[in-house]
C-alpha cells in the first residue's frame, strides 16, 4: 500500500527539479499524478520515468499557468483525466534577478506574475474541485527568501513574491478549513537544481556579474549551511509527499523550512 493510493495529485512544473522529484515520489506512492510544464520535452521525460517505475502519470505541456486560460485549462484537463483533485502542489515558478536600483519594473512584474499570480490562478481554478471532493491537501513551494534576505543574489522580487505565497497560504488555511482543505508551504534554501546550477542559474548569473567562478559561488552559499551542502530535489519531494498524505491530516498552516541549517545572518 502506497501512502497516496487512490489520490489524484496535480503537480506543476514537473519538467525537472523539485517538480519532477515530487511527481515521481507521489506516483511511486500510488497517486495518479497530472503534471505540467512549459517544456514539452522535459515534461514527457518525467512521465516516461514515472511510468517506467510502474506509476501512473499524465502531463500537459506546454501550458502557461501564469495566465487564467492556462491555469484553467490545466486544471480542467487534469480533472477530466482523473475525476477530481485530492492534492495540489504549486511548484512552478520563474524568476528574474536584480538589485533594487537596477531591476526593471518589467522584470519585477514578470517575477510576481510567475511566482505569486501563478499560485493564485491555479488554486482558484482547483478550489471548486477540492471543495466538491470533500477537501484535500495544497502544498505551496515558497522559499526562505520570503523571510530573510539573500547575500549571494539580489532577490527582492523573488522574496516579495514568495512572501506573498506565505501570506496567501495563511488566508487559504482559514478559507479552506470548513471544506476540509489543508494548506501548507515548504520553504527551501538553495537546492541542487537548474535554478542554481544551470547555465542561466544563480551561480552562473553571479559569476557573470562578479567574475567569480560558478563553483566558488556555490561553495560560498553551501558554506553558510550547517550541513555544508545544498538540499537535493528528492529531499524536498519527501516533504511534499508527507504533507500530501493523510498522515498529516491535522497539519495546516505550517511552513516547513529545508535549508541545511542556513545561518540566520546570511
Amino acid at each position: 500500500m502506497g501512502r497516496l493510493d487512490g489520490k489524484r495529485a496535480l503537480i506543476s512544473g514537473t519538467g525537472g527539479g523539485i517538480g519532477r522529484a515530487a511527481a515521481l515520489a507521489c506516483a511511486r506512492e500510488g497517486a495518479h499524478v497530472v503534471g505540467c510544464d512549459l517544456n514539452p520535452e522535459t515534461s514527457a521525460e518525467t512521465v516516461e520515468l514515472a511510468r517506467a517505475e510502474g506509476g501512473r502519470m499524465d502531463a500537459i505541456a506546454p501550458v502557461d499557468l501564469a495566465t487564467e486560460e492556462g491555469a484553467g485549462r490545466w486544471v480542467q484537463e487534469a480533472v477530466t483525466l482523473t475525476g477530481g483533485i485530492d492534492v495540489l502542489v504549486n511548484n512552478a515558478s520563474a524568476i528574474r534577478f536584480g538589485p533594487i536600483d537596477a531591476l526593471s519594473f518589467a522584470d519585477w512584474s514578470f517575477t510576481i506574475r510567475h511566482e505569486l499570480d501563478i499560485v493564485f490562478l491555479v488554486t482558484r481554478a482547483a478550489w471548486p474541485h477540492l471543495v466538491a471532493g470533500g477537501g484535500g491537501s495544497i502544498v505551496n513551494v515558497a522559499s526562505i527568501t520570503a523571510s530573510r534576505g539573500a547575500f549571494f543574489m539580489p532577490q527582492n522580487a523573488h522574496g516579495a513574491a514568495k512572501g506573498g505565497v506565505l501570506a496567501l497560504t495563511y488566508q487559504l488555511v482559514v478559507e479552506g478549513g470548513p471544506h476540509g482543505i489543508r494548506v501548507n508551504t515548504i520553504s527551501p534554501g538553495p537546492v541542487a537544481t537548474d535554478l542554481w546550477l544551470g547555465e542561466a542559474g544563480v551561480a552562473a548569473t553571479v559569476s557573470r556579474a562578479t567574475g567569480a567562478r560558478p563553483q566558488d559561488v556555490q561553495s560560498q552559499a553551501a558554506h553558510q549551511m550547517v550541513t555544508g551542502r545544498f538540499s537535493r530535489p528528492d529531499e524536498v519531494a519527501d516533504l511534499v509527499l508527507i504533507l500530501a498524505s493523510d498522515r498529516t491530516a491535522n497539519v495546516t498552516g505550517a511552513d516547513i523550512t529545508i535549508d541545511g541549517g542556513l545561518i540566520p545572518t546570511w
